[in-house]
C-alpha cells in the first residue's frame, strides 16, 4: 500500500512552517482553571466545598488555535474581540508571549471577554462557570473587525474561521471575509458551529466532528455509510472543496471532490480531548499554507491531535512531539485506506 506521508515529506513541511503566516478570525476566550480539594459538603446546600490551592489560565477558542500554530513554528495572527477588562488584558499578553500577532484584536467596553472557569478537585471537574455575551456583534464593531481582518488577510497565507457561536462569526461578516480571502488567493478553513453551516459556502475545508456533521445532516449517523452520505451531501450543499470529519477512536476521514481518504487514529492514549479540534484545524491549515496537498495535511493534523489528546487540559503539539509521535504511529497510521 502507498504511504500517505513519508518522513522526508514531514521534515520538508516542518522546515517550511516558520515561513507561513496564518490568520485566525473568531471567538477569543480565556480558559481559567481553579484547582483544589474537597473534604466536606457545605452546610448551606448539598454541594462540595472546594479548598482552592492554585489557579491557572490558558488561551481558549480562536486564541488556542493561534497558539497551536506558533507551537508548530508557524506565524499566527488573530482577529477578534475582547472586553476592556482584566481577562482581556491577560489574554492579549498570553498570546503576545506565545508569539501571536495581536494587532487584530478589537477591545470593546460594552461586552466582556469570554471566560470559561473550570473548578477541578481531585482531577474531577466540579463545575464550569461561563462569563460571556454570545449576542451578534453590533454593526459598528463588525465593520471595524472587517477592516482589521482584511488588512491581516493581505499578509496571510491562509485564514482560519474559528466559530464558537460567541457573537464574532456572523453571516454578514463571513459574506465579506470569505470572498475577499479567495480574491487574494488565500486558503480558507472553518471550524464550524452547528447553527452556522449555511455561513460557510465555498470555503476550502470545514472540520466538523461526527456529532456536528450529524447536526448538519439533521439525523443520527450510525454507520460509516451514513457519515459518507451526509459528508457528500454537505459538500454539495455548501459547494465545499473539502471536508475533514474527525471520528474519535476511528480517526478522521477527508472528503475531496473525487475521492475520500480514511486516516486511522494516531492516539496512543486518550486523557483529554479538550482543544483537539483546535489542533486539527491549526495543523491542517498550516500544512496547506506551506504547500502540502489536503491528504498529507490531514495526516499531519491527525498526528498532531494524537499528541494533544494524550495530555490533560487544553494543549498544543510542538515540532519535536510531532516528529516523535510520527515515529511511534508510522506503521499503523500512514498506510493508505479507501
Amino acid at each position: 500500500m502507498r504511504r500517505l506521508l513519508t518522513r522526508a515529506e514531514l521534515e520538508e513541511a516542518i522546515s517550511a512552517f516558520p515561513r507561513a503566516k496564518v490568520l485566525v478570525v473568531g471567538d477569543l476566550m480565556l480558559d481559567e482553571f481553579v484547582w483544589g480539594e474537597v473534604d466536606r459538603i457545605s452546610p448551606e446546600a448539598p454541594v462540595p466545598v472546594v479548598w482552592v490551592k492554585r489557579e491557572s489560565f490558558m488561551p481558549g477558542g480562536a486564541a488556542n488555535v493561534a497558539r497551536n500554530i506558533t507551537a508548530l513554528g508557524g506565524r499566527a495572527m488573530v482577529c477578534g474581540i475582547v472586553g476592556k477588562d482584566s481577562a482581556g488584558r491577560r489574554l492579549r499578553k498570553m498570546l503576545g508571549d506565545s508569539g501571536v500577532d495581536t494587532n487584530g484584536i478589537l477591545e470593546v467596553d460594552d461586552r466582556p471577554t469570554t471566560v470559561k472557569t473550570r473548578v477541578v478537585a481531585h482531577s474531577q471537574q466540579v463545575v464550569r462557570i461561563d462569563r460571556e455575551d454570545p449576542s451578534d456583534l453590533e454593526r459598528r464593531y463588525e465593520e471595524r473587525l472587517l477592516q482589521l481582518a482584511k488588512a491581516a488577510i493581505d499578509e496571510a497565507d491562509a485564514v482560519i474561521i474559528e466559530d464558537y457561536g460567541k457573537g464574532v462569526i456572523t453571516r454578514s461578516l463571513l459574506s465579506r471575509i470569505i470572498p475577499y480571502a479567495h480574491k487574494q488567493r488565500k486558503i480558507v478553513s472553518v471550524d464550524p458551529k452547528k447553527d452556522h453551516f449555511s455561513f460557510y459556502r465555498n470555503v476550502d475545508v470545514i472540520t466538523p466532528n461526527r456529532k456536528e456533521l450529524a447536526e448538519a445532516a439533521g439525523r443520527p449517523l450510525k454507520t460509516m455509510a451514513d457519515v459518507d452520505k451526509s459528508a457528500r451531501a454537505l459538500m454539495r450543499r455548501l459547494s465545499l472543496k473539502g471536508l475533514l470529519v474527525t471520528l474519535s477512536e476511528l480517526g478522521m476521514k477527508l472528503y475531496l471532490p473525487r475521492r475520500s481518504v480514511h486516516i486511522p487514529t494516531a492516539a496512543l492514549e486518550v486523557y483529554d480531548v479538550s482543544g483537539a479540534g483546535d489542533t486539527v484545524i491549526a495543523s491542517f491549515t498550516l500544512a496547506r499554507a506551506v504547500g502540502l496537498d489536503p491528504v498529507r495535511s490531514a495526516v499531519i493534523s491527525n498526528i498532531s491531535a494524537g499528541v494533544v489528546v494524550g495530555k490533560v487540559g487544553v494543549a498544543t503539539c510542538s515540532v519535536e512531539e510531532l516528529r516523535r509521535h510520527f515515529d511511534e504511529v508510522e506503521e499503523r497510521v500512514l498506510a493508505s485506506s479507501a
